[in-house]
C-alpha cells in the first residue's frame, strides 16, 4: 500500500506542506512551471533551497504582485468572501478532483471562521486566509496530493505552538480560535515554542486529507521531503513528509474484557449484538472459572480507539459487569475486495483477501445457501470453477 506520512513536529502551514510534498514529486521543476501557468491572479511561484538547523529542504516562495505575504503573519489587507474564492478556483485549469478538494478545504476554513464569528460561512470575509497566496497554497497542496496519489495518508500529532498571535482582530491565543475549531478531534500539543506553528490553512489541509492521526506506521520509505517555514526557531522549522509502502493493514486495536457469572446465554447473546452495533469489530466469549467456584464466561471484544467510548457504554448497559479491563495491541489484516466466482450454477459473489504474500478467495456463504436451496442440492455439491 502506497502510504504518505506527514510529520508535524513544528506545526503546519500551507506553504510548508506544499514544499514538503514537492520534494516527493518526481518532477518538481515542471510542477512549479505548471503552477505558474495556472495564472492565479497576481501570484508567482518559485522554489528555493532553504536550510534550517543544518537540514536542507525546500521553501516555495509565493509572491503576490512581487511581495511574499505569508499567512501566519496575519497582516493581509485583502478581504475575500467564500464565493470570490470559489469563483477563482472554478476558473483555474485544474482537474475536477483538484477543484473539488480545494473548494472543500476552503469550506472547512469558512465553517470555522463562521463558527468563531457567529455567522454563516458565506458571510465571512477572510482576513488571514482569503488572499491569493493562501489560495495558491491550497491549490498547490491539492494538486500534489492528486499527483502523488497515496493510498493512505497518516499525520502525526500536530504541534500548535504557544503564547499569542496578533491578527486583524487583535491579539489572540495560540492556536487561534479558527485553527482550534478546525483541530477538534485531532491530537495536538503545545510544547515550549512560542508562536503560532499551525495556521488555519495548514489545519484544514491536514483535516481534509488525513486518513488517520498517529505515529509513523511500519513502512519501507522511498522518499523524504522537507518543507521549510520562513521563521527560525531553536528546532528545525519544517514539515517532513515521507512516502513509501506498508504491508496490508497494521492498525492499533483495543481489546476490552469482563468476567460474568450471573447472565443467561440468551442475555449474553443479546448483549453481544448490541456491542457489535456500538462499533466492535469482534465479540467472543470464553468459559471461565469464577469466584466461589462458579462457572462463568469472559466476554471480550475488539474495537478501534474512536469506538472505545460507545463500546464501553454498550458493555456496561447490556451486561451485568461493573468493571472492564483494557488491552492495547496491534491488529494485522489483509486487504479485502469483492469479486465473483464461477460455479456450476452461475456466478456468485465472493470475498478476495490479499497481502503478506498470500491471496485467499472465499465465496459468500449466503450465496452458496441460496444456490443450494434453489437447486435442491447440498452445499458441498456446488462446484467452484
Amino acid at each position: 500500500m502506497k502510504t504518505l506520512y506527514i510529520e508535524c513536529n513544528m506545526g503546519a502551514a500551507g506553504d510548508m506542506l506544499m514544499s514538503a510534498l514537492l520534494e516527493l514529486h518526481p518532477d518538481a521543476e515542471n510542477f512549479i512551471e505548471r503552477m505558474n501557468r495556472l495564472e492565479i491572479p497576481h501570484v508567482r511561484f518559485e522554489s528555493e533551497r532553504s536550510v534550517k538547523c543544518g537540514i536542507t529542504g525546500t521553501h516555495i516562495s509565493v509572491t503576490v504582485d512581487g511581495h511574499e505575504e505569508r499567512e501566519h503573519h496575519h497582516e493581509h489587507h485583502s478581504h475575500s468572501a467564500l464565493h470570490d474564492i470559489e469563483h477563482i478556483i472554478s476558473h483555474l485549469d485544474i482537474s475536477e478532483n483538484v477543484r473539488k478538494n480545494a473548494k472543500s478545504v476552503y469550506r472547512i476554513i469558512a465553517g470555522a471562521e463562521g463558527h468563531v464569528h457567529n455567522c454563516d460561512m458565506h458571510d465571512i470575509h477572510f482576513h488571514e486566509v482569503g488572499t491569493m497566496d493562501a489560495v495558491a497554497d491550497v491549490v498547490g497542496v491539492c494538486m500534489l496530493m492528486d499527483e502523488l496519489s497515496p493510498d493512505k495518508i497518516v499525520v502525526s500529532p500536530v504541534h500548535v505552538g504557544s503564547g499569542t498571535v496578533r491578527c486583524a482582530h487583535g491579539v489572540l491565543p495560540v492556536p487561534a480560535p479558527a485553527t482550534a475549531y478546525i483541530l477538534q478531534g485531532i491530537p495536538i500539543y503545545s510544547g515550549s515554542v512560542r508562536g503560532e506553528l499551525c495556521t488555519p490553512t495548514g489545519a484544514a489541509l491536514l483535516k481534509y486529507f488525513a486518513d488517520e492521526f498517529g505515529s509513523m506506521p511500519v513502512m519501507r520509505m522511498e522518499k523524504i521531503g522537507y518543507g521549510m517555514g520562513s521563521c527560525d526557531f531553536e528546532a528545525a522549522n519544517c514539515v517532513r513528509a515521507m512516502i513509501g509502502t506498508t504491508d496490508s493493514g497494521v492498525e492499533e486495536i483495543i481489546e476490552l474484557r469482563c468476567n460474568i457469572d450471573d447472565m443467561t446465554g440468551e442475555d449474553i447473546a443479546f448483549a453481544a449484538d448490541r456491542i457489535f452495533e456500538a462499533g466492535a469489530v469482534d465479540v467472543f466469549t470464553i468459559p471461565a472459572g469464577m469466584k466461589k467456584n462458579r462457572p462463568g464466561i469472559m466476554l471480550a471484544c475488539m474495537c478501534g480507539g474512536e469506538d472505545r467510548k460507545g463500546v464501553l457504554h454498550a458493555i456496561f448497559r447490556y451486561t451485568s459487569t461493573i468493571g472492564v479491563r483494557e488491552y492495547i495491541g496491534r491488529r494485522y489484516v489483509l486487504d479485502r475486495e469483492k469479486t465473483e466466482l464461477n460455479t456450476s450454477y452461475g456466478k456468485i459473489n465472493a470475498k478476495k483477501s490479499y497481502g503478506y504474500g498470500v491471496t485467499k478467495i472465499k465465496p459468500e456463504h449466503d450465496e452458496l445457501e441460496r444456490i443450494a436451496l434453489e437447486n435442491d442440492v447440498a452445499i458441498r455439491d456446488i462446484k467452484i470453477e
